[in-house]
């Protein structure tokens, strides 16, 4: 397993700030001032937040090739923020999954993580639910095999771990896996280290997030902000216990959402001090 970052990280900087929440930083960065950071804290792997990319044309994905290669990176493209596939009902969403899968594969990504919806499109039935994402998959995962990059679907809030294996497993296909977000279920009254069990035999990517606790409502996105690792209620090591066995051997990527106000001031800093815990935790192994 390999020490990575997700772009999501420096999302403010990507001009992207939760409204009443956070505060806009007053300054801007580019997914290449992100590659160069990445490459300064010292990591094997990034994933990048195609939302946060400007027009992308050949030259912009012949660009960040080259700039991957150079800094050695193992790559994952990240597709869908915030709604995806709107829970299998937006035809549109998901011709532009297709196109992205193609983009992927010209920056020699073999995962590419997708997102299926969010807790605001979520119907009410599973089964309606699960039939809905499976239609909405049909073409997507052709094109997946056709271009040979693995689809990693996230546990975004918008599926218990159950339901994702169920549909997971009810479609079958060797293109079709899930990215194992460490701290999103704690979000829906889930134990993370009984989601990371339940998900890591068909994990094929990950967001490694930690969540602290603010005072409100528990059912409220801002009540669970995402804190650096080690400083919350995931216990990671148990999260990464179930990935080696399940014999995982990919990206770790560090992600943080919605920081808690203590750590709000510096993303930075809260990704160095997350790497630094999770470097920590695979040196045990």
């Amino acid at each position: 397993m390999k020490p990575a970052i997700d772009s999501y990280c420096y999302h403010r900087y990507f001009g992207e700030s939760y409204a009443g929440l956070q505060s806009d930083p007053g300054a801007r960065m580019t997914v290449w001032d992100f590659l160069e950071r990445a490459g300064r804290h010292g990591v094997e792997g990034v994933s990048i937040e195609s939302c946060f990319l400007p027009p992308i044309d050949d030259e912009l994905l012949a660009g960040l090739r080259d700039q991957l290669d150079a800094h050695g990176f193992e790559r994952v493209w990240a597709w869908g923020h915030p709604d995806g596939l709107r829970s299998g009902t937006d035809r549109r969403a998901a011709r532009d999954l297709v196109r992205h899968i193609g983009y992927a594969k010209e920056i020699g990504a073999s995962v590419m993580r997708i997102v299926g919806g969010s807790r605001r499109t979520r119907p009410k039935s599973w089964k309606t639910h699960k039939r809905r994402l499976a239609r909405a998959l049909a073409d997507p995962l052709a094109a997946a095999q056709d271009q040979g990059v693995v689809l990693a679907i996230e546990n975004h809030i918008d599926m218990l771990s159950d339901e994702l294996v169920d549909l997971v497993t009810s479609i079958h296909s060797p293109w079709l896996g899930v990215c194992l977000d460490t701290g999103n279920n704690l979000r829906l009254f889930e134990d993370p280290v009984a989601v990371a069990q339940a998900l890591a035999p068909f994990a094929r990517a990950t967001h490694v997030k930690d969540i602290g606790v603010l005072r409100g409502n528990p059912r409220e996105f801002a009540f669970w902000p995402s804190v650096p690792l080690g400083r919350g209620l995931v216990d990671l090591a148990a999260v990464l216990d179930a990935l080696r066995k399940a014999a995982y051997a990919g990206l770790l990527a560090v992600e943080v959402d919605f920081l808690h106000p203590d750590y709000a001031a510096d993303e930075d800093a809260a990704v160095a001090e997350s790497l630094k815990h999770l470097r920590s935790l695979l040196s045990r192994a």
